[in-house]
């Protein structure tokens, strides 16, 4: 896969205002056609023989919901993608500082009439991770609409402050129920009165992506398409101030027991990918 990735100057000043402010921004041609077929080649493979992680849903009715993470270490596409492409450096210009870490990768496809949504929640409860600095980048593969399953994002949620339990997407063999941590709150039902939420989304095309902080409150709907599939891949990448952190209530497929609490994080399972001092 080539570094063509969307020249980083083209993430000006009021994109990473705006990132800051709402916790949550559209990127449109963030990668290019190239990388997006080799993308989509990839994903099929995963589909076709799932890598060691994979947590597909069991689902209510002829769709299907393909899951998995942690696809970079098992799959030389999606590795050149979140280590050797421009993402990295893009992925500085919106947390800053001296280095960024990839924590990992990760696939949801809902295939058409997949009802199942995806419910509301914030990313950084399900991480054995501390710090603000993270951001995600959820590259899309298909024209995505609300109809198909567009992300949703709660405008500024990112600054509440507020660890909600973790729970799983749907019923899945794969992932255990999390364990409660008496420090987490139940999440809002903010599908009963969306009104008294600011509720931001964007339609995407092919090679757009959504940006957001991982402690953006977000959800999204099923895939209600009859023809049409929503295939998103995200990359997940942390600045300066995160430390590891043995709280209970993370995904254990995520915890890397060789190191402790409140250690950097620089490993092989979580590498350096850009360090600005050589950049």
């Amino acid at each position: 896969m080539t570094n063509n990735t969307k020249n980083i100057t083209n993430i000006d000043e009021n994109l990473i205002n705006e990132f800051q402010q709402n916790g949550a921004i559209v990127v449109r041609n963030l990668i290019s056609q190239t990388e997006l077929d080799n993308l989509a080649k990839a994903i099929e493979r995963d589909i076709a023989k799932p890598g060691p992680f994979y947590h597909g849903y069991e689902t209510k009715n002829e769709g299907t919901f393909h899951g998995n993470l942690r696809l970079w270490e098992h799959d030389l596409d999606f590795r050149a993608l979140c280590l050797d492409s421009s993402l990295p450096k893009i992925a500085h210009r919106f947390l800053s500082g001296k280095r960024i870490n990839l924590l990992y990768d990760q696939l949801f496809v809902k295939e058409s009439s997949t009802t199942q949504r995806t419910r509301w929640h914030n990313d950084l409860p399900y991480w054995p991770i501390r710090g603000d600095k993270v951001v995600s980048i959820w590259i899309a593969l298909d024209h995505v609409t609300k109809d198909s399953g567009a992300l949703e994002f709660v405008r500024g949620s990112h600054r509440w402050d507020r660890f909600f339990q973790p729970e799983t997407f749907g019923k899945t063999k794969a992932i255990d129920a999390y364990e409660i941590n008496p420090n987490y709150e139940p999440m809002p039902d903010i599908e009963s009165d969306r009104s008294q939420f600011d509720i931001i989304s964007w339609d995407l095309q092919p090679g757009d992506a959504y940006v957001f902080h991982g402690m953006t409150v977000h959800g999204a709907a099923g895939n209600s398409t009859s023809n049409r599939r929503r295939r998103g891949y995200t990359i997940r990448y942390t600045g300066d101030d995160v430390v590891y952190d043995t709280r209970i209530g993370t995904n254990k497929t995520l915890r890397f027991e060789d190191l402790n609490d409140g250690d950097p994080i620089d490993s092989d399972r979580f590498p350096v990918v850009f360090a600005a001092s050589k950049n």
